[in-house]
């Protein structure tokens, strides 16, 4: 058993609480208040510096005096004293400044993360995790949920899979880690809510059509892409079907099921275009009919359909070219095209925006903007003239650009 300190008195424990408190701020100290003591901690602290009579209840005491009595008292700095009697002294100013210096480490990592910066709507989900502060107060652990809701965005839109496949496939196997109710699934949806322009679900119901929208669980059916001048080669029913459909100057609409399984299918090696409107696509049809070149159509948000085609048909050696509306939810949609398939803009940039506005100078305003990865002037350029200029009014120009193509 450790010998107590001679000074480790239950009279001065008042004394010695109050001194460890303040060297444990970290920052200078001249005096320390004590107390309150009663009658036997007045006796104790009067006889332990020297004083011709008592102090009052809770005195402040210069702790240089302190100090050079308690070294007279056992040869010990007063430091030494209280460390021995209550253990060690922190430092809490500094142990405050680590943790800042955490938290900020923390958010600035996630805010220049790659899921991030490619798609910069989710920088309003940065600051609502932000705001809401430290799981636990623990920066490790906010990372590490973090981390895995950053590891399931990444994969995003799937393929299909049911949820506690795509948690079990993405997450160390465990088939419960984004079960309903959990704070990872609450993480992932909130970034989608906002990638998605939505509100956060406040039902099953709507969480698991959130999470559909995402590619869980999708209908293998009722997901479809659409496009035309696909002209794909292989002698696979999917391949066939589409040269059929160009070749008569008609769209093909293809499920998830049969882009998922083609059989024999070789995507074509040139350009293929993007649009976000099934409107643009008609007019390719009307102008070009047989003779028209590979377009393929998101219909707004893609769904899974649209993201696997696009991705089989970039690793076949196509160059996907994306083109949307100009307007706040198009840029997203856009940003969300480019960073899940590798597509590169087409006349997305701020001076085609600048050339096409004057077309509609009293269209409807763009709505909530976020920044555009490929042109950072583009946001800018909608901000100032608040237009927005949906893709049918630059139609013209879209079909020369194809026309172009098509004769190249």
């Amino acid at each position: 058993m450790t010998d107590r300190h001679p000074l480790d008195l239950p009279e001065l424990r008042p004394l010695w609480s109050a001194v460890h408190s303040r060297l444990s701020t970290g920052r200078p100290v001249s005096r320390v208040r004590s107390g309150p003591l009663d009658e036997a901690g007045r006796e104790a602290l009067a006889d332990l510096l020297g004083l011709d009579r008592l102090p009052g209840a809770e005195p402040m005491i210069p702790l240089a005096g302190l100090d050079s009595a308690v070294l007279d008292a056992c040869g010990r700095p007063v430091r030494d004293v209280v460390t021995a009697i209550l253990g060690p002294i922190h430092d809490r100013a500094a142990e405050r400044h680590h943790r800042t210096g955490q938290r900020e480490a923390l958010w600035a990592w996630l805010a220049g993360h790659e899921v991030v910066t490619v798609q910069p709507a989710l920088l309003d989900w940065v600051g609502h995790l932000r705001a809401g502060g430290l799981v636990d107060g623990s920066p490790e652990r906010t990372r590490g949920l973090i981390a895995a809701a950053l590891t399931v965005l990444a994969a995003l839109p799937a393929g299909g899979e049911p949820l506690p496949v795509l948690a079990a496939r993405l997450l160390d196997g465990d088939s419960h880690a984004l079960d309903d109710g959990t704070r990872l699934s609450s993480l992932v949806l909130r970034a989608l809510a906002v990638l998605y322009g939505t509100d956060m679900p406040e039902t099953a119901e709507g969480r698991r059509a959130l999470w559909s929208r995402a590619g869980v669980a999708d209908d293998e059916l009722s997901a479809t892409v659409l496009a035309v001048g696909l002209r794909p080669g292989g002698e696979g029913p999917v391949a066939e079907i589409s040269r059929i459909c160009a070749g008569a100057g008609h769209p093909v609409s293809l499920t998830l099921a049969q882009v998922r399984s083609p059989g024999e299918f070789t995507g074509p090696t040139g350009p293929v275009h993007i649009t976000e409107n099934p409107s643009v696509l008609a007019l390719s049809l009307r102008r070009f009919g047989p003779h028209c070149p590979p377009l393929v159509c998101t219909s707004g948000w893609p769904n899974t359909a649209v993201i696997h085609l696009l991705r089989r048909l970039a690793d076949d050696g196509a160059s996907l070219r994306y083109h949307g509306d100009f307007d706040g939810e198009g840029i997203r949609i856009a940003a969300h095209v480019m960073a899940k398939t590798g597509a590169a803009p087409w006349r997305m940039a701020a001076d085609d925006y600048r050339a096409a506005a004057p077309r509609v100078p009293s269209g409807p305003d763009p709505g909530r903007l976020t920044p555009a990865p490929w042109d950072r002037r583009l946001v800018d350029s909608m901000a100032e003239l608040r237009t927005a200029v949906v893709e049918e009014v630059v139609a013209d120009l879209l079909l020369d650009d194809l026309a172009d193509h098509r004769h190249g």
